[in-house]
C-alpha cells in the first residue's frame, strides 16, 4: 500500500511539473536557510558543554563601581586564588592562571645552530596542575601532577609542539628548551592534545605558575589592590554549594583584606561566578583573549526567528499552491471515493505527495548549503563547514525538519481535498460554497501573513542600512581619513629609539604630521582614572578617560580647541586638556571659565587645565561621549599616528610611503614585525556586527519576498481558476481586459494594503527597540515604512498583472466550453 502511495505521488508530481517545481523551490529556500542557521546556532551553543562536572565549574570575574560607573573585568586581583584555597570552604578546586601574549619566542637550533624565532605568539598562560584537574586534556607525554610543579617548566599542545619542533615525537620533545622574549628560559615537560570539542579554552602553551613569581613577570603586582584582566581564576564548587553562597563568601573575603571596608565609600568591588556556559556569550567580560570568536545570544535567537519565519512562509506558500490545484484534483478525488477510497487513505495519499516534494526540496537544500556557506564566509564562524552535516545531531535535525515541514505543509491541503463529496465533485459543484467560506478566509489570512513578514523584513533592512550609513559617515569630531597608526616595540621602550623613529618618519616624503601618544581618539584600549576637582563647596571625583599625547596630537587628528591653548611639550604630566563633557560635569557653563582651573590625579598631583577641546567620539556610537582628559607622560606613549598627504592620481604613493616606513622601522626594531592599520578601516570594523545584521536581513528579505510572491502566485492561480466561467461571461457582455484585470486584482491589492497596516507598527516597534542600543542614532523616518510597502506592493502588482492578464485574454468560447 505504501509503495502505491509513493508511485501515485510521483505520477502526480510528473503530471504537474510547474506546480511541483515552484513547491520544491519554495520549500528548498526555507529548508536550506534553516539548515545553515542550525549549523551556526548549534556550533555556538556547543561551546564548553563537554567538561566533566561543567555545571559546577565557574570563572571568577570582577564587577566594580567607580564614581557611579560600572566596570566589568574578566580578571581578578592576583592574591585571590591562594586566599580562597586557604580561607574558604565549599571548593573542590581553585585553579589560578595568568594569560600572556608576547612578541618573540625562540627555540635553540640543533648542534649550536641559529635559533628558530617565532613572533607574536598568543594563547600562552601561566598555570598549575589544578588547571588540568578542571580542564581535562589527553596527555601524550609528561604528567599533569609534575609537569608544572617547578619553575621554568612548559607544557605544549600538539599543534605548538609540531610548530616549534617539527618531525619530533612527543617523547623526543621532552627536555627541549624554549626561550620567551630571550630572557625567560624554560624546559618542555609535557605534551597534550588539543581539546576535541568546541571551547574557549584555546591555550596552546602552559608555563608553570611558580615561574611567574620567580621572574616577576606579573604586571599587576602581588597585592590586593590592582585588578588585572590577565589574572584569571577557575574554581569548582563542592556538591550542594551554590554560586550565590560562594559569592557572599568572596565578598566577606574582600572585606577582610581591606577591600570595601569603608561603608561610606560609594566605590565598590564585587566578585561574581560566571558559568562555563556563559563564557562564549557574555560580552561584558569577554572570553580569555578579548572578544575573539564570541557569539551573541540575541543574535542567535534572531537567526532562529528568521529560520522559523522562512520555514513558515515556505509552508504557507505550499498550502496556497496546493489549494490552487484543488479544482484540478477534484474529479480525481470523486472517482477515488466512488470506487471505495476512504478519507484516511486519501489523506495518506496527499501527505505522501507532500513528503516526496519535501524530500526533494531537502536534498536540493543540502546541495545549496556549500554555496550559502561560501557566500556568508565572513559572517559564519570559520569552523562551521559542510562536513558538519554528517554529525548525528545534524542528521536528526534534518529528519525532524523533513517530517515537520511535511506535516505543516501537507496536512491542511490533505484535509481539505479529502473532504470533498463524490457527488458534488462529479457534478462540478465543489466550489459552490463561494469565496467567503472559511477556507477562502484562511487562504487570505495566510497571504496577509506572508506579506506582513516580507514587508517587516524590507523595512528592517532599510532602517539598518540607514543606521550603518549614519555611523560610518557621521562626523566623529576628529579626522580619521589618511591616517596610519602602529605601536612601538613592546620589548624596547627606550625613549631615544622612539624619538629616533619619529625623526626618521618625519623625513619621509608623503608624511605630513607624526604624533606619539597612548592611543587614538577612537580606541577601546584607553586608560581610565579617577580625577579630582576641588571646587568651592566640595571635592568632585570623576572617572575620566586619560589620553597621553604629544603636542602634535590635536593638530594631526584635527581636534578642535574651543578655549585656551594646546599641550606644552613635556615628558611628565604638567598640564591637561579636557573635553566639553568633562567641562560640564565640573560645573562650568563655558570653556573660558574652565581654563586656568586645576584637576588632581589620585596622588594629588596638580594638573592645570590649559584648554578645552570640542567633544569627539572615543568609541562606538552605541556609547555616549565620556569625560576625557589629555595630558603627556612618556611612559604611556607608545602609539604612533601618521597623517599622510593625499593619494597620488595613480593610487601608488601610499604604497611607497608605507614601504619607506617599514625600512625605518626595521632599522630601529630589527627583531619586531612592522604592523600598521588605517584609522578609518578600524573604525568601520567596530560596526561589523551591524553590517553582518544588514547582510543577514538583506538575505532574509530576498528569500521572504521570493516565497511570498510564490504564495501570491498560487492564490492568483486559484482565484482565476475558480472564476474562469465568470471571466468568459463578462468578456461576452463587453468587459475590457483592463476592467477584468482590475476586478481580479482588487481583492489581492487590498490584502497587500492590509498587510502593510499590520507591518508598520510591528516594524516600528522592532526598529525603535534596536535603535535604542545606540546612544547616537539616525531618525526613524516615515519614508522607510512607505518604501517597504511600495516595494512589496509593486512586486505584488507585477505578479497580479502578469497572471490576471493571461486569464483576461483567454478566448471566452474556449473557457465556457470547458466549463
Amino acid at each position: 500500500m505504501l509503495k502505491n502511495y509513493f508511485k501515485t505521488a510521483l505520477r502526480n508530481i510528473q503530471r504537474n511539473k510547474v506546480f511541483a517545481f515552484i513547491n520544491i523551490i519554495g520549500l528548498s529556500i526555507g529548508i536550506s536557510a534553516s539548515l545553515v542557521i542550525y549549523l551556526v546556532v548549534s556550533y555556538d551553543f556547543s561551546f564548553d558543554r563537554s567538561h566533566k562536572d561543567g555545571d559546577r565549574i565557574y570563572r571568577v570575574v570582577t564587577h566594580s563601581i567607580n564614581e557611579g560607573e560600572d566596570s566589568y573585568i574578566s580578571g581578578v586581583t592576583y592574591p585571590l586564588a591562594d586566599a580562597m584555597r586557604r580561607e574558604l570552604s565549599g571548593l573542590d578546586f581553585v585553579a589560578p592562571f595568568f594569560t600572556w601574549n608576547l612578541e618573540k619566542l625562540s627555540v635553540p637550533g640543533a648542534d649550536k645552530g641559529l635559533p628558530t624565532v617565532f613572533k607574536s605568539q598568543r594563547h600562552i598562560v601561566f598555570a598549575d596542575e589544578n588547571y588540568f584537574r578542571l580542564i581535562r586534556y589527553e596527555w601524550l607525554a609528561g604528567s599533569p601532577k609534575t609537569s608544572l610543579s617547578q619553575p621554568y617548566q612548559v607544557v605544549l599542545t600538539v599543534s605548538n609542539a609540531r610548530t616549534y619542533f617539527p618531525g619530533l615525537s612527543p617523547d623526543a620533545i621532552i627536555g627541549r628548551r624554549i626561550y620567551f622574549n630571550d630572557s625567560l628560559g624554560t624546559v618542555v615537560t609535557g605534551i597534550v592534545k588539543e581539546l576535541p570539542y568546541n571551547t574557549d579554552f584555546t591555550f596552546k602553551t602552559f608555563i608553570s605558575r611558580v615561574t611567574l613569581e620567580k621572574t616577576n613577570e606579573n604586571p599587576a603586582g602581588f597585592n590586593w589592590g590592582p585588578i588585572s584582566g590577565a589574572s584569571r581564576v577557575l574554581l569548582k564548587l563542592s556538591k550542594g554549594v551554590g554560586p550565590a553562597e560562594m559569592e557572599r563568601k568572596m565578598t566577606a573575603l574582600l572585606k577582610k583584606h581591606g577591600i570595601n571596608s569603608n561603608p561610606d565609600d560609594p566605590n565598590k568591588t564585587f566578585y561574581k561566578l560566571q558559568p562555563l556556559s556563559d563564557l562564549h556569550f557574555n560580552h561584558l567580560y569577554g572570553n580569555f583573549f578579548g572578544y575573539d570568536e564570541m557569539a551573541s545570544k540575541p543574535a542567535l535567537y534572531s537567526l532562529l526567528a528568521v529560520a522559523i519565519f522562512l520555514l513558515v512562509l515556505a509552508c504557507i506558500n505550499f498550502i496556497n499552491l496546493t489549494t490552487a490545484q484543488s479544482s484540478q484534483r477534484a474529479k480525481e478525488i470523486g472517482v477515488r471515493k466512488t470506487i471505495g477510497s476512504s478519507r484516511r487513505q486519501l489523506i495518506f495519499q496527499f501527505l505522501s505527495e507532500t513528503f516526496v516534494l519535501t524530500l526533494l526540496a531537502t536534498l536540493l537544500s543540502i546541495l545549496l548549503i556549500p554555496v550559502l556557506l561560501r557566500t556568508f564566509a565572513d559572517f559564519i564562524p570559520q569552523r562551521v563547514h559542510f562536513s558538519m552535516i554528517l554529525r548525528w545531531d545534524i542528521l536528526v535535525f534534518v529528519i525532524m525538519l523533513l517530517m515537520v515541514v511535511s506535516l505543516l505543509s501537507g496536512l491542511y491541503p490533505a484535509l481539505v481535498l479529502s473532504s470533498y463529496r463524490a457527488a458534488q465533485v462529479l457534478k462540478n459543484q465543489v466550489h459552490v460554497e463561494g469565496g467567503q467560506s472559511h477556507r477562502a478566509w484562511l487562504r487570505k489570512t495566510l497571504t496577509v501573513s506572508q506579506f506582513v513578514v516580507a514587508q517587516v523584513f524590507v523595512m528592517a533592512t532599510l532602517l539598518v542600512s540607514k543606521q550603518i550609513n549614519y555611523t560610518l559617515n557621521k562626523d566623529l569630531g576628529f579626522k580619521k581619513d589618511a591616517i596610519i597608526y602602529f605601536y612601538t616595540s613592546f620589548n624596547d621602550r627606550t625613549r631615544n629609539h622612539q624619538l629616533e623613529l619619529l625623526d626618521n618618519l618625519k623625513s619621509i616624503p608623503g608624511i605630513s604630521i607624526v604624533s606619539l601618544a597612548s592611543d587614538a581618539p577612537f580606541s577601546n584600549e584607553s586608560w581610565r582614572n579617577v580625577l579630582k576637582y576641588k571646587g568651592d563647596k566640595k571635592e568632585l571625583k570623576t572617572e575620566v578617560t586619560l589620553k597621553y599625547a604629544d603636542t602634535n596630537y590635536c593638530r594631526l587628528y584635527h581636534l578642535k580647541l574651543i578655549a585656551g591653548k594646546g599641550l606644552p611639550s613635556s615628558d611628565t604630566p604638567k598640564a591637561v586638556l579636557i573635553n566639553e563633557t568633562y567641562m560640564h560635569i565640573l560645573g562650568f557653563r563655558n570653556p573660558q571659565e574652565a581654563t586656568g582651573k586645576s584637576i588632581y590625579l589620585e596622588d594629588d598631583k596638580e594638573l592645570p587645565i590649559v584648554g578645552v577641546v570640542a567633544d569627539f567620539h572615543q568609541s562606538s556610537l552605541h556609547i555616549p561621549i565620556k569625560p576625557i582628559a589629555i595630558t603627556s607622560e612618556f611612559t604611556n606613549e607608545q602609539f604612533i599616528s601618521i597623517a599622510l598627504t593625499p593619494q597620488s592620481s595613480n593610487g601608488n604613493s601610499w604604497k611607497t610611503v608605507i614601504a619607506n616606513m617599514q625600512r625605518v622601522w626595521e632599522a630601529i626594531y630589527p627583531d619586531d614585525d612592522f604592523n600598521y592599520k588605517f584609522q578609518d578601516e578600524e573604525i568601520a570594523k567596530t560596526y561589523k556586527s551591524e553590517q553582518d545584521i544588514a547582510r543577514l536581513l538583506a538575505w532574509a528579505t530576498g528569500l521572504a519576498i521570493i516565497i511570498s510572491c510564490l504564495g501570491l502566485l498560487g492564490s492568483v492561480i486559484y482565484v482565476t481558476n475558480q472564476r474562469t466561467k465568470e471571466i468568459g461571461i463578462r468578456k461576452i457582455l463587453g468587459a475590457t481586459v483592463t476592467q477584468i484585470i482590475s476586478l481580479l486584482s482588487a481583492d489581492f491589492l487590498k490584502l497587500v494594503a492590509f498587510a502593510f497596516l499590520i507591518a508598520v507598527p510591528v516594524a516600528w516597534w522592532g526598529s525603535h527597540a534596536w535603535l535604542n542600543n545606540f546612544a547616537y542614532r539616525t531618525d526613524l523616518s516615515w519614508w522607510i515604512f512607505l518604501a517597504g510597502g511600495l516595494v512589496m506592493g509593486g512586486i505584488a502588482f507585477v505578479i497580479l498583472l502578469l497572471q490576471t492578464f493571461k486569464a483576461s485574454i483567454a478566448n471566452p468560447a474556449d473557457t465556457l466550453r470547458t466549463e
